[in-house]
């Protein structure tokens, strides 16, 4: 049998904060409707689908946070997320797979794994992976885990804003609205500001 594993990103695109990564297996009863890009669902469906694939769903985050970003660059910084998000799928494995009642081979668990990646990159992971553009419009375990790596570092950024609430970051997750650029530049940098962006 083959497990279908999904890898998607958000914050690639922000001036400050980390950059987060889900990997998600899906069973074959779930219920694939409450999904999408994580982009077009509201806050509220991605909250509510997100609680399900927890419950549901073989699942792992990555976080990489702003200093490894400005150390690797944002590309490598986005796959160290997923193979980080990869081990902690994996970790819980074997225990979700006795749960479905599905059979497998211990040392042969990655063998049974076939990933797709949203994107043009694949992370380092000892399965099969291949990366497709839009995948996360497209394949239900991606967009699964798009969804838990948007809603996983909308909260991180919200209790940044709870420490830095001059840079308003509950409202734009860090991200280069003329605002944010505004505030830094009248006040300077934050602490978790990527210095390697261009502002």
């Amino acid at each position: 049998m083959s497990l279908i594993c999904g890898f998607d990103e958000a914050g690639r695109g922000p001036l400050a904060g980390p950059v987060t990564a889900g990997c998600v297996i899906l069973p074959n009863d779930f219920p694939v409707e409450i999904l999408n890009d994580s982009k077009k669902l509201s806050e509220k469906k991605r909250i509510a689908a997100e609680q399900v694939i927890m419950e549901k769903a073989c699942w792992g985050l990555g976080v990489v946070d702003h200093e490894t970003i400005d150390q690797m660059n944002i590309l490598r910084a986005s796959m160290y997320a997923m193979s980080i998000a990869y081990q902690m799928m994996r970790a819980k494995l074997p225990d979700w797979l006795r749960l479905q009642k599905i059979s497998f081979v211990e040392n042969n668990l990655d063998g049974m794994i076939s990933a797709i990646t949203d994107g043009t990159s694949c992370p380092e992971v000892p399965c099969e992976c291949r990366c497709e553009p839009k995948a996360d419009g497209k394949y239900p375990e991606v967009m699964a885990a798009s969804i838990i790596a948007k809603v996983e570092r909308d909260k991180m950024m919200v209790e940044f804003d709870k420490l830095y609430p001059e840079y308003g970051y509950a409202k734009h997750k860090g991200y280069p609205t003329a605002a944010h650029i505004a505030i830094c530049r009248e006040i300077g940098m934050s602490p978790i500001q990527r210095k390697t962006f261009k502002f």
